[in-house]
């Protein structure tokens, strides 16, 4: 969750420090060119002090740069955010506070406990369970809070738990007061648990099994809390997927899936680049009044070729005259983009289908194919059969990936991803050779016939095939297997 104003200084930053409880979906507004700086996870490598955030941010400024302190939730609200101020301040660096949504407020949204409810409760205080080091914990007056007239949220009390229970106990809280306790909020692998204020010694300690970051809503609120709430009921709520598409390719189905709840991760397998040398496809642009036919096989296709053709000096009025093919939906939605209507896609969205499609048309026709740097050649061969006569230019390169980044080895390491989802041929092979043995631990989610054959080949089974060959069949699929096992 983030407001409108988070996103544009996102988008605007030169430098972002970030915390690791930062989703780290959120880093997709920033540009590609802007560096990126993790501040540590707890047990795993080294944690950035305070001190050496301060002089980060202030160091990145005092050279020109615009900087981005994103934390998680609310940077005024147990966020250190006071002591950054100070730093700014002292060295005259203009700054902006952005509010964010804090986890208790979160936690009445996507957990189900309302932390204000007129029949229970008409006030909340926002109470942290771990002061700051060299402070006394007595410094939290519990016999104050538990005669507190409301909701109680404890923030970052896992360890102290018995502590502050206990205190609150002490101070005359009923042992029997209902608790919340929420994990994760709002992220795709939240838990909730349910406990009265005499349980939560039993379930946060020092070695409790709910990990942090956690926190805990006390009061009457509480009763009306459950795991079955509309956040973790989604229908692919918790499902770990990993999307293997070109990233600029990957956008839509990754917000769909994370709608329904999926926890979204994304790796390419093949990179998609320009060709080596455009004088074939310029070429081509200069000589389009040859053919009949203009083909499209793929998204990409369409884009690089009519990029290109813009890039020439020609607009749409250069291929006016050209009957138009697309193998599916996907492609012809692209061509919609550049105001362009396909004249025909085959019932099946495959190069077999279309050949088909076009067989009354092919005797002595000329056809221009935009294509990638490998793939099958089942398109020009069969329209060659028919009587066509085939020109085929390559638009696009397309190399395999050849490493997993670091971020999808730590998510991977931490728990096998649930789904793999692959939309072609050259990204199965790709895949299942980037994965390695990880390949056999997880389940594969294809696109299509053609796909799963191409799986096979490499090694590995697909688990689920769509019926429809396209990234909407891919969901339904996906949501019909998920809900069946």
């Amino acid at each position: 969750m983030i407001t409108l104003r988070g996103v544009e200084l996102l988008a605007d930053a030169d430098v972002v420090l970030y915390d690791y409880l930062a989703n780290p979906s959120l880093l997709r507004h920033v540009r590609s060119d802007a560096q990126l700086h993790c501040l540590g996870r707890h047990g795993q490598g080294k944690l950035w002090s305070q001190q050496e955030i301060n002089q980060a941010m202030v160091d990145a400024a005092q050279q020109g740069l615009r900087v981005v302190r994103l934390k998680s939730g609310d940077p005024t609200i147990f966020a250190r955010a006071a002591d950054e101020i100070d730093a700014l301040k002292q060295n005259e660096i203009p700054f902006e506070i952005v509010p964010g949504v804090t986890t208790a407020l979160a936690a009445g949204a996507c957990a189900g406990v309302p932390v204000t409810d007129s029949r229970f409760a008409s006030a909340v205080a926002l109470v942290t369970g771990r002061e700051k080091p060299g402070k006394s914990d007595a410094a939290i007056d519990y016999a104050a809070l538990a005669k507190f007239p409301g909701t109680l949220v404890m923030y970052m009390g896992v360890t102290s738990a018995p502590a502050w229970s206990a205190g609150l106990i002490a101070g005359g809280k009923s042992p029997d007061t209902p608790c919340a306790i929420i994990r994760r909020c709002s992220w795709p692998d939240q838990e909730t648990f349910q406990c009265t204020l005499g349980e939560i010694a039993d379930y946060l300690h020092s070695g409790s099994k709910i990990r942090p970051p956690v926190i805990v809503v006390v009061g009457e609120v509480a009763r009306e809390a459950s795991a079955d709430n509309w956040f973790q009921q989604r229908p692919l709520f918790g499902q770990r997927i990993l999307i293997t598409r070109p990233e600029h390719q990957a956008e839509d189905l990754a917000h769909t899936l994370a709608e329904l709840g999926a926890d979204v991760y994304l790796q390419p397998a093949i990179q998609i680049s320009p060709p080596s040398d455009w004088t074939p496809v310029d070429d081509a642009i200069r000589r389009l009044h040859d053919f009949e036919w203009l083909v499209f096989s793929s998204t990409n296709g369409v884009r690089y070729f009519l990029d290109r053709l813009f890039a020439s000096g020609e607009d749409l009025r250069a291929v006016g005259h050209l009957h138009i093919a697309a193998i599916g939906p996907g492609t012809a939605d692209m061509l919609a983009k550049y105001h362009l209507k396909a004249d025909v896609i085959p019932a099946e969205y495959r190069a077999e289908s279309l050949v088909e499609a076009l067989q009354a048309t092919t005797d002595r026709q000329r056809f221009l194919l935009p294509r990638a740097s490998r793939g099958r050649d089942v398109l020009p061969t069969g329209l060659a059969a028919g009587g066509g006569e085939v020109t085929e230019i390559v638009v696009y390169q397309s190399d395999d990936c050849m490493t997993l980044s670091p971020e999808i080895i730590e998510a991977w390491d931490d728990q096998p991803i649930d789904y793999v989802i692959v939309t072609s041929s050259a990204i199965a092979r790709a895949t299942v050779r980037l994965l390695g043995a990880r390949a056999q631990q997880t389940k594969f989610v294809s696109i299509s016939p053609i796909t799963s054959d191409a799986l096979r080949e490499a090694g590995v089974e697909p688990n689920i095939e769509a019926a429809v060959y396209t990234m909407d069949g891919i969901v339904a699929a996906l949501q019909q297997h998920v809900s069946e096992n």
